[in-house]
């Protein structure tokens, strides 16, 4: 199997969740928040991730984005600018309008979410991830085989 430099920017649930998964696939993993890479470092020992600050997640082969929709806007400028076109965005958030996110009025409007976190960051992204709860996938990913095995689309 390839290994990839992978960068997440977002540490909560779905954040950590991914990283543990993605260190154990012998990935090297990068993980960031809005607080800094000092913030994440007990996280980070814990599960065989580097902290780092954002820009810095930013220059993996591949990118997920574990954050609120409504703090896309709120990445640093120009964060995708200079990727080269081979590096892959994911975009694994849900907008929720009611809970967190508070209106965004493109998507209110029908814009798909992604379309606009794309919008946003100025580079395509891939959605993926967002079918699931991060306690799932950290508690039922069970070997190839086994009877009850959960899958997601991607």
């Amino acid at each position: 199997m390839t290994k990839y430099r992978i960068g997440i920017i977002g540490a909560g649930s779905m954040g950590g969740t991914l990283a543990r998964h993605l260190v154990k696939l012998g990935h090297h993993v990068s993980i960031a928040n809005s607080r800094g890479a000092e913030s994440l470092t007990e996280l980070a020992a814990g599960i065989g991730a580097t902290p780092v600050f954002v820009v810095d997640a930013a220059k993996g082969k591949i990118v997920i984005l574990a954050i609120p929709t409504k703090a896309v806007p709120d990445l640093p400028r120009g964060l995708f600018a200079n990727l080269p076109g081979s590096v892959i965005v994911i975009d694994i958030g849900n907008y929720h309008p009611e809970l967190r996110d508070g209106q965004i009025d493109a998507i209110d409007q029908g814009m798909l979410d992604s379309q606009w976190v794309a919008q946003q960051i100025g580079y395509p992204v891939i959605k993926a991830f967002n079918n699931i709860f991060a306690k799932s996938l950290l508690e039922k990913g069970v070997p190839r085989g086994t009877n009850g095995r959960i899958a997601l689309s991607v």
